[in-house]
């Protein structure tokens, strides 16, 4: 049998062969879920498929998001590098913003390397408005501008999306403002009367299915909207099954939608072991910034919207049969900026001479247990004067942060305000600012360098 195998190879062109022995790779992007949301993470709602994903992989229980709120860190999944490299500073509104035209993204090297390559769901940079005949506007690049092949994403554009978010129907009409592949779908689309959770996970399922018909590895990019408000009650049985007593209306139907969104994922897991696809493919699952409101952010301080650890800290999954190890947990300390290195990493692509990065390849340390090396990550965001949660934002505001890996260096506009040391205050209870001046002194040097870098906007396409 090996000699048939070894022979059958000869005839197999080269590329082909390195095709198939790349990895499909799949991240899976929550929309603020708090770090203690899922189970495997020390939540109470039951989410058994992300913990199976969990039991067959490595949780990582000191990993970031790029920033407190949605767009910066999406930007930084993109590109791996910070999101004041772009000037992004905060969420995107539904107008003009968007990820600077040209910008060397993740699916564009994975394409060039030979991905298939497919977004769906949330998009939040910028370029899915249509014109009043309901064509979409070409001015602003979008999925396809930034690499994608395939795209299916809610029309991002006020009033619609906000009407849909102030009737609380963002979910169960989320058919209804949906574009495909640049097309405005019509009422008689077999999406276009989907809960956005099912579409999401359907249209997933249908792209898994048509790929694995194809001799190119595929990229997957699905950025769920769940649990992100409005809090709409979750379709059955989810709503039934986290019903419970004394908790509120809208707590329920964050449970609700966090177990529809495990129950999708696992309608995708099983669609790829059903394609003998779940041993060559990588599968990672975070969050986009902390929790907000319902979510639960376990013992940190702050949430969404704030720089101490409840807005940046995320449940972090990564699967990968046969190199990461299984039911692990890992302590190294990972951003949303180390996503495009490390898939590049697996996949084999070379991006050297394309583009320059902030972050690192995860690959050596989740694999083989190898040590990160030493290095400041960086985090910058206008102020937010309120708290995404049911409490005021903590005081005094900051707008960045410099963190080692122990000392975290909160500061406002270059000026030190606090200095934690969260490998033994993960809680940022003690402000160790007067105790320790010149290590504050010296990663506010730091901070105020890395402020004063070249930075590339949406404004500069011009």
């Amino acid at each position: 049998m090996r000699l048939i195998i070894l022979t059958l190879c000869l005839f197999l062109p080269s590329t082909l062969l390195a095709e198939q022995s790349r990895p499909n790779i799949i991240l899976l992007l929550a929309d603020d879920l708090g770090y203690a949301d899922l189970t495997c993470f020390g939540g109470t709602n039951p989410t058994p498929h992300l913990d199976s994903l969990a039991m067959q992989g490595t949780k990582l229980t000191q990993f970031y998001a790029a920033s407190a709120v949605c767009t910066p860190t999406r930007a930084s999944v993109m590109t791996g590098k910070y999101p004041l490299r772009f000037n992004i500073r905060q969420h995107f509104t539904d107008g003009p913003e968007h990820l600077p035209r040209g910008t060397v993204t993740l699916p564009k090297l994975l394409k060039q390397a030979g991905y298939v390559t497919a977004h769906v769901g949330k998009w939040h940079l910028g370029g899915l408005h249509v014109d009043e005949n309901g064509n979409r506007k070409q001015d602003i690049p979008g999925p396809k501008e930034q690499g994608f092949d395939y795209y299916q994403c809610q029309i991002e554009q006020q009033p619609i999306r906000g009407k849909l978010g102030r009737e609380r129907t963002l979910f169960r009409k989320g058919g209804t403002c949906l574009m495909r592949d640049g097309v405005v779908i019509k009422q008689d689309d077999p999406y276009y009367s989907k809960h956005f959770t099912d579409i999401n996970g359907d249209y997933s399922v249908e792209l898994i299915e048509k790929f694995s018909k194809q001799d190119k590895p595929f990229f997957l990019n699905l950025w769920w909207l769940v649990p992100h408000k409005p809090y709409e009650p979750a379709p059955e049985p989810h709503w039934s099954a986290t019903a419970a007593e004394g908790i509120s209306d809208d707590q329920h139907r964050f449970r609700s939608m966090v177990r529809h969104m495990d129950a999708k994922i696992g309608e995708i897991l099983a669609k790829l072991k059903e394609l003998g696809l779940e041993e060559n493919t990588l599968i990672l699952f975070t969050s986009d910034n902390g929790g907000a409101y319902e979510a639960n952010i376990a013992d940190f301080k702050g949430g969404k919207t704030d720089l101490h650890e409840g807005g940046i800290r995320v449940p972090m999954i990564a699967r990968w049969p046969g190199h990461i190890p299984a039911n692990a947990t890992s302590e190294i300390i990972g951003s949303t900026i180390d996503l495009l290195p490390t898939f590049c990493h697996v996949a084999g692509v070379d991006f050297s001479h394309k583009t320059s990065v902030d972050g690192i390849d995860l690959m050596p340390a989740l694999c083989r247990g190898k040590k990160l090396q030493k290095r400041t990550l960086f985090w910058q965001m206008d102020i937010y004067r309120k708290l995404q949660r049911h409490t005021p934002k903590p005081k005094p505001y900051a707008t960045e942060i410099a963190f080692d890996g122990k000392w975290k260096l909160l500061s406002l506009d270059g000026t030190p305000v606090e200095l934690f040391n969260i490998s033994t205050d993960h809680r940022e209870q003690t402000n160790l600012l007067t105790i320790h001046p010149d290590r504050a002194k010296q990663m506010a040097s730091q901070v105020k360098s890395w402020l004063n870098e070249p930075r590339h906007g949406w404004q500069d396409d011009n």
